[in-house]
């Protein structure tokens, strides 16, 4: 049964400013890419508490490696704008070419950036942000993960339908090989490389070495991105149409679809809570789902037009590398 939420709208003061690691009430913070604004939803409440401006084209996040920053891309508007983890409070905000999406290597050592609208691959020193190198490896750039080592970066390119691989530690390219119409989600797994293919509807799975697909499983219409739950016990993969769309859990080790859960909307970016709830954006219909994965149900609330990346200030009580692709 699906329950819309009215959403409440308070002044941002009220959301008490806590210095890193104190108790704070958790937040899910949502890029509204077409509304050029990031929404705040109390979880406990399930209440948008507050809606935060940026310029254009708020789209993906990312921790810095002392988890005391958070930085949301706006690709349109040139910027990377700058939020407390814990509270959300604005931190302020910079230029930056283009960011649509972005990661930190597995060592810190570097940010990548994908420049999608101009179509180059930014890699940045992370502690002073200055540019290293910038890659033309291709046409849209999109989604992004690295080798454990942080020696190999793989970027899918969704105009060129390619996935390309880039050694960070002599900024050289490696191979750029067709892997499939429009790819876009990239997760290091096992020894290999898990591509949505939006296209053709399911997944890829890529040998790092040569970049030779190995595997292929369909998931549903328009499979867009793909994440690992905690435990790596299940392996989801958005699938945002269009056409019918829906959400798949698949096994991490076969890749076999254990389970199919249609959610209207076209699920997009997903976050998954301590109570087990998942967290999902709906980026054609102005709305975050909170689904229970036993059940399938799920409530939806409010929020921007286009909602896209999403982030639950859950995640901080976890230890090891925390990004968008692991939950």
């Amino acid at each position: 049964m699906i329950t819309r939420r009215t959403a409440l709208a308070l002044p941002f003061g009220l959301l008490a400013p806590a210095a890193y690691g104190e108790t704070a009430p958790p937040i899910c913070m949502v890029m509204n890419s077409a509304g050029a604004s990031v929404s705040v939803i109390d979880m406990n409440t399930r209440q948008v508490i507050d809606t935060l401006p940026t310029y254009r084209e708020p789209s993906h996040w990312a921790l810095t490696p002392d988890r005391k920053t958070m930085y949301v891309c706006d690709a349109g508007g040139n910027a990377f704008f700058a939020f407390d983890p814990v509270t959300a409070a604005p931190k302020g905000h910079f230029k930056i070419a283009d960011p649509y999406q972005l990661a930190y290597t597995p060592d810190a050592k570097y940010l990548v950036v994908n420049a999608l609208r101009l179509d180059h691959v930014d890699v940045y020193d992370a502690a002073s942000l200055s540019l290293v190198k910038r890659f033309k490896p291709g046409e849209w750039p999109s989604h992004l993960d690295f080798s454990p080592d942080s020696r190999w970066s793989f970027n899918s390119m969704q105009k060129s339908n390619t996935l390309v691989s880039l050694d960070l530690t002599t900024m050289t390219p490696r191979w750029s090989v067709p892997i499939g119409n429009t790819p876009a989600g990239v997760l290091w797994l096992n020894g290999k490389i898990i591509v949505c293919i939006m296209g053709e509807n399911g997944i890829v799975e890529v040998d790092p070495v040569d970049g030779h697909i190995t595997r292929r499983q369909a998931t549903g219409p328009g499979a867009h991105n793909v994440f690992l739950d905690e435990d790596k016990q299940i392996l989801y993969i958005s699938n945002r149409g269009p056409g019918d769309t829906s959400l798949s859990a698949l096994d991490p080790v076969t890749l076999e679809v254990k389970r199919t859960y249609p959610i209207p909307g076209g699920p997009d970016d997903i976050g998954i809570a301590p109570d087990g709830k998942i967290w999902i954006a709906l980026r054609f219909a102005e709305a975050v789902a909170v689904m229970d994965p036993v059940t399938g149900n799920y409530d939806t609330i409010p929020v921007g037009r286009s909602p896209h990346g999403l982030y639950l200030s859950t995640c901080l009580t976890r230890k090891g590398k925390l990004t968008a692709q692991i939950i």
